[in-house]
Order: structure tokens, then sequence, then C-alpha cells
């Protein structure tokens, strides 16, 4: 069955600035060929997908920015099966000024209308950062799948976030109609803004933050959504365009194994892997890359013991939670 691979934009995929008016500007008149991909990510993607991952793109870009983000990923060689932005400009016609920067009331919605859309049950892996809300958002939906978050205790989140009467039935609906099932497997956060880690403790070890995408293919490739020669690239990548050397590669796995997001398995398919990929694609990086395999073993160890497995999650506190997504709400409650 063809696995789900759902992907945010801004600052998951692209180093996107939008902390200032100056830059939402520069940001909305940049050329595809002017933006840029955080290092790893466009490799990952590809690789994903051509070893049959399905690609859903859901960003919160505005709907005007389509023609501009599509050929940015098609420069990336990158192939979608669904592309989804927010309508901003639908929101300001009618008023809805609180939804432009809302998330809970934009991704959660988006993300349970596709599920419910269709009769699969594949599993998903779900891309996002710390520049907004996608961990609450994604463990949210997550629970939601799996028949653990019911419909009293949406209603109460979705009214604590402010979200739209309608929208909120809309989602109230859609939980209606889930037929329980924990399809997400994996919720990936790209620390953008080098948020600690621990700060995503609180959404139980199927949320694993990342600091860059050789991290992320270290866990999907665990996971079989990735072949060993797909790693191998993005490792080479992180060579290329980032000046890690084989030690940067190797201390990447460790961070990963030392927090508790990897099993401690298939680094021998990685080894296996580098002959033939280093024959064949050449890479500059070769021997950064040799030296990363060699040192994985021993760090692979590490991890083993402090594997926790993403099923070991508990429930968080989202009505707790909910305050922080929506700071605004907060304020006017204090």
């Amino acid at each position: 069955m063809q696995h789900i691979s759902r992907w945010d934009l801004d600052k998951t995929y692209l180093r996107t600035e939008f902390d200032t008016v100056r830059d939402l500007v520069r940001t909305a008149f940049e050329r595809a060929d002017e933006k840029r991909t955080n290092p790893g990510a466009a490799t990952l993607l590809r690789e994903m997908s051509r070893a049959g991952v399905s690609v859903h793109i859901l960003s919160g870009s505005p709907e005007q920015m389509r023609r501009r983000l599509e050929d940015k990923l098609r420069l990336d060689g990158i192939v979608w099966d669904s592309f989804t932005l927010k309508p901003n400009l639908q929101n300001v016609l009618r008023l809805r000024f609180r939804a432009i920067r809302d998330q809970l009331g934009y991704k959660l919605p988006a993300l349970l209308l596709a599920r419910t859309a269709t009769s699969s049950a594949a599993r998903e892996t779900l891309f996002g950062d710390d520049a907004e809300a996608d961990a609450f958002v994604y463990s949210l939906y997550a629970d939601i799948m799996s028949g653990r978050a019911g419909e009293e205790l949406v209603h109460a989140i979705g009214e604590r976030g402010r979200v739209y009467e309608d929208v909120l039935e809309d989602v109230l609906r859609c939980v209606r109609l889930v037929k329980a099932d924990d399809v997400v497997e994996r919720i990936l956060i790209h620390l953008e803004r080098q948020s600690p880690p621990s700060e995503f403790d609180v959404y139980g070890p199927r949320v694993v933050p990342f600091y860059n995408y050789l991290q992320a293919a270290f866990v999907v490739h665990e996971d079989g959504r990735l072949p060993a020669d797909g790693v191998l690239r993005v490792a080479a990548e992180m060579v290329t365009q980032h000046r890690f050397d084989g030690d940067a590669l190797a201390r990447s796995y460790r961070d990963l194994g030392k927090r508790g997001h990897l099993r401690g398995t298939k680094t021998e398919e990685l080894a296996a892997a580098f002959p033939a990929w280093s024959e064949r694609d050449a890479a500059p990086a070769k021997a950064e890359v040799r030296a990363m395999v060699d040192a994985l073993p021993a760090y692979a160890e590490q991890a083993r013991e402090r594997w926790v497995p993403p099923a070991a999650t508990k429930m968080p506190d989202y009505l707790a939670l909910v305050e922080k997504h929506n700071p605004r709400h907060k304020k006017k409650r204090s």
C-alpha cells in the first residue's frame, strides 16, 4: 500500500523568512529560481517519491503564490500528488483576518478532509517546522485519526483555539466520519528556529525534532520509507552544500540516537549500499560519507539502548497546549 508524506513548505522545505513585513514582501516577489531549499530537503523528497511514497503539499503560503511555488518544486525535480495553499484573499474578503495567521483552523480541517475523502488505509509521515504550530496540529490530527481524540475534546480545543464556527463544524463532521486507525507513523519537525528538542517532549516520541535533513533521512530509512542509497545521497548533499565532514554526518545520527528516535537498525544496509553508490554517483563527498558509514555501528548500539517506540506516545493535554498555539487568545483570557 502506497505510503503518504505530507509536507509544509515555508521553513520546512524552503528557507523562507517572514518575520517582518519586508520579509513577506520579498518572499512574495521572489522568482522560483531565487527561492532557497533547505539543504538535503529536495534530495530526500525526490528519493522518497522515487521509492513510491506519495507526496502531498500542505502549506500556509497564500494561494496567490501557487505558480511560483510550483515552478520552484519543478526546478527541484519534485513530483506531487496534491498541492494545498491557504486561501488568504478569500479570508480577507470575508473579513476573517484571524484566519490569515491561524494554522489550527486551516491545516487540521485540510488534513482531515483529505483523509476522509479516501478509503485508503495508507500510513503517513508528516513534515513541518517549529516556526508555527505544526507539532500541535499534526499530533492532534494523529490522535483524531487513531480515535483517541473524540468529538467532545476536539470541539473544546476548537473553541479555545478560536476556530471559526463553520470551520469547526467541518472538523467535527470529519471526526464523526473517521474510522479509528493509527495511520500517522511519524511527525518530523524541522528545527528552523533552533528550538530546543525538549520543547517537543510533550508530544511524545512520535514527534521527531530534527536539525538537518540527514537526520530526517535516517528516521524514514529505518521506517522503511527510504532506501539506503537515498540516505547516502542526502549525506553527500550535506557535505557539498552545508560543509559537513564525516564526523558531523555521524554526529547527526548520534544526536537522534541519544534522544531515543532511532532503533539502531539498518546501518549495515548503508554500508552494503556504499560501494555501488560511490561508483555510480562518483560524488566529491565520497570520503566523508565513507567516514560516516564507518562510524555508525558504534552509535547504533547506543541508539538501541535508548530507543522509544512511537507507539509509546501518550495523548498530550491539547486543551492546555492550545493556549500556547493561540497567544492572542491567552492574553485575552488573562
